[in-house]
């Protein structure tokens, strides 16, 4: 039985009832997907970024623009291009000719949300401008180093392979993202609803500030007290070495992976109301996180990894 709030260290109760107040007030505008809800705020609180590949037009920008709102925090769109440049994502120095000098102007990553929006449309040479902004939160340019906000969160979102035009991420930008998530059609009873109910403007213009900066850097920090005891970890490490070992892969998950489901499961038992991991977090977390930092024997980047990796997990023994 998950712990009650009372019986939390109150930084994690704190963290909890955080991650409840943001889900509740999403799920108004993206309704039917709590799942994909849970998932954004893992890697939210687990000081991560969220890929969201799906076909266009099912709420992947809602879901980046709910989560600005509801934290009332600074939110930057930049629609990735096949024609867009580094420097239209970091900035550059530009030269004043009254001065005689250069000043650095920042681009639209200097924000505390990005929504990277259709990243594989752009080339890759643009795709690796957010690498080190993502994996360190600076931007280096012409021997400076610019500090990017504590709280950067990029939500990138991907259109299927198979769509035309697209760029597919390399694996080094693919391990930026803690999670990638699908959202989906709606059901059909809510989708149905929403047609009823919509006049005109958009459902998050209405959305209020219902967490602070402040409190959610705190949750974040919560995060890294939930206890992940010898089983926990054991289990979690086997399924990291069954990547490894299944000649259904190509590309195992590495140690940095590995790293990254542990702060995933965290932020996950935080998110369910407990100040412990349990193997069903890591369970439920296996796919989102490490599905996309594993390749398929043979090189097909379509694989079904995602398969792969459920069928590896329901092979392992759970401890008891």
């Amino acid at each position: 039985m998950p712990d009650s709030q009372t019986s939390l260290p109150p930084d994690v109760a704190a963290a909890s009832q955080l991650a409840a107040r943001l889900a509740t007030q999403i799920e108004t505008v993206l309704r039917g997907k709590p799942g994909a809800i849970k998932l954004a705020l893992v890697a939210l609180l687990g000081r991560g970024h969220l890929l969201i590949e799906d076909v266009p037009g099912v709420g992947k920008t809602t879901l980046a623009r709910a989560l600005a709102r509801s934290i009332g925090v600074s939110f930057h769109r930049i629609q990735f291009t096949s024609d867009l440049m580094p420097v239209d994502v970091l900035g550059g120095n530009i030269f004043d000719p009254k001065t005689g000098s250069f000043s650095f102007r920042r681009g639209p990553v200097f924000t505390q949300v990005l929504l990277a929006d259709e990243i594989n449309r752009t080339t890759p040479k643009t795709q690796s401008a957010l690498l080190e902004a993502m994996d360190e939160r600076q931007v280096s340019l012409d021997g400076q180093t610019h500090a990017l906000e504590e709280l950067f969160f990029v939500v990138a979102t991907q259109n299927p392979s198979d769509f035309y035009g697209t760029f597919p991420l390399p694996e080094s930008q693919l391990d930026r993202f803690l999670c990638r998530i699908h959202i989906g059609y709606p059901p059909e009873e809510v989708e149905r609803e929403v047609l009823k109910q919509r006049r005109g403007g958009g459902p998050v213009d209405g959305l209020q500030e219902v967490v602070t900066e402040e409190a959610l850097l705190a949750a974040r920090r919560a995060v890294d007290e939930v206890k992940m005891n010898d089983d926990v970890v054991a289990f979690l490490h086997e399924l990291v070495l069954a990547t490894r070992r299944s000649p259904m892969l190509e590309l195992g998950a590495s140690t940095r992976a590995a790293l990254a489901l542990t702060r995933a499961v965290r932020a996950h038992a935080v998110i369910e109301g407990r100040a412990y991991a349990l193997p069903d977090d890591v369970k439920a977390l296996a796919v989102p996180v490490l599905a996309h930092r594993v390749r398929s024997a043979g090189g097909d980047r379509a694989a079904d990894t995602e398969r792969v990796v459920r069928e590896l997990v329901a092979g392992l023994s759970v401890p008891l």
